[in-house]
């Protein structure tokens, strides 16, 4: 299992047309830390969770059927952690609808945690992904999306991984993931 920060301009999953898969960045130039054992064509690293290509920051790359239940099973409680940045007047009663009152294909949203932390950027922590969840939360409240970055998975971080690196999921995180995915929130 591997973690990336994705650039934009890459997609996690299948790949149409000219697009970019973010495995094809796992190459030995990108690696930050030990080299385990390097992906090859065999390998097959399936993205545990979505980033779309317009968005940015930590994927988990994984062949762990374990792995995977624990991120993006139903039953997962993993919180998952987005600094974005918005075009639009952010405004009390925007943050309010945000946090709690929206729905998408007429199912309501679960309470998601919304801080406005800088004049045009907002803390997203969400327990849920649905499609494009951000980006259209965003736009029912008039705010358009310019930057979307993911920082954290679970406890899970991005750290100072540089974008368009990766590195080697360790025993342990692994662990700590499948750990958390499990606590009742």
């Amino acid at each position: 299992s591997v973690m990336i920060n994705k650039p934009v301009g890459v997609v996690s999953a299948q790949p149409e047309g000219d697009q970019i898969p973010a495995a094809r960045l796992l190459t030995r130039a990108n690696l930050i830390g030990p080299p385990r054992n390097m992906p090859n064509k065999r390998t097959r690293l399936a993205p545990l969770g979505r980033l779309d290509q317009d968005s940015r920051g930590l994927l988990v790359l994984s062949e762990d059927g374990v792995l995977a239940k624990a991120l993006i099973g139903e039953h997962s409680q993993l919180d998952k952690e987005y600094l974005v940045r918005v075009a639009g007047e952010i405004t009390e009663k925007k943050l309010a609808l945000l946090r709690h009152g929206l729905a998408l294909d007429g199912k309501q949203l679960k309470p998601a945690k919304i801080t406005h932390i800088e004049p045009q950027r907002i803390r997203f922590i969400l327990n849920e992904g649905r499609n494009r969840q951000i980006r259209r939360m965003c736009e029912l409240v008039d705010l358009d999306v310019t930057d979307l970055l993911r920082i954290r998975i679970g406890p899970l971080k991005l750290g100072d991984l540089q974008e368009g690196k990766w590195r080697a999921l360790s025993g342990a995180e692994r662990e700590t993931l499948i750990a958390a995915s499990k606590e009742q929130v």
